[in-house]
């Protein structure tokens, strides 16, 4: 038996026209050696590229459960449509777009197991070949210094997608984003809770936009206003 099988862990894939990567991405968490056992959550959110048809086509093991939504309706909905699903004491959320190594989440549970904290996340990295591009970096650089302004703390990665938070914690959060920004409302909630996020770095390396990368600057945009919802309310 595994270390730590009694702790379930709740592994959660939004996914959207990501039919290149969705099944790499599915194998690569399912034969991550983990200290416990866990169930996948695959959210299809609307998409149109073939992703739902695979996902419906193959016949995937008992720890795989998808779960569909009929139209886009974004990130933030398809974490939230996962969350009501999962059965873990703790959750991740790992995107399906293979620029996070799924061996990381290994490294994320430590923290989470010990009791020191409820939420972990992994800080990527970026240098001359993982980062995206420089005005990628910069704005992700500029949006963690809004929110260390904004609520008096000392984060390193603000919309890193490598999550893990205890199960109780993450539903008890006031999440109404849809899209992307629902990374940052989470941070945000989870400090004005008084949790203390455990940073971890992980390795990391950026699509490109013909990769299939989808934030934009319209996206930091809307971080902004989010941190900055969160804050006055």
């Amino acid at each position: 038996m595994r270390p730590d099988a009694d702790k379930l862990l709740s592994v959660v894939m939004p996914v959207f026209n990501e039919a290149a990567t969705v099944e790499q991405a599915i194998d690569e968490v399912l034969t991550a050696e983990l200290p416990t056992d866990i169930e996948l959550l695959v959210v299809d959110d609307g998409s149109f590229d073939g992703t739902r048809e695979l996902l419906d086509t193959r016949t995937w093991p008992p720890a795989v459960t998808v779960l569909r939504h009929d139209r886009n309706r974004g990130k933030g909905a398809a974490i939230r449509s996962a969350l009501e699903a999962a059965s873990g004491e703790f959750t991740t959320i790992f995107d399906a777009d293979l620029e996070y190594s799924a061996k990381s989440l290994a490294a994320l549970l430590p923290p989470l197991f010990d009791g020191t904290a409820n939420a972990v996340y992994g800080v990527r990295a970026f240098d001359g070949y993982t980062s995206h591009s420089f005005l990628y970096v910069l704005g992700n650089k500029a949006v963690t210094l809004a929110a260390n302004a904004l609520f008096n703390v000392y984060i390193h990665d603000l919309m890193t997608c490598h999550k893990a938070v205890r199960t109780s914690v993450l539903r008890a959060l006031p999440l109404r984003s849809r899209g992307f920004n629902i990374e940052a409302e989470i941070t945000a909630r989870l400090l004005q809770r008084g949790e203390r996020i455990f940073e971890i770095p992980v390795p990391y390396r950026a699509r490109a936009s013909e990769e299939g990368k989808k934030l934009t600057w319209v996206d930091g945009i809307r971080v902004i206003r989010t941190l900055v919802r969160c804050r006055v309310r």
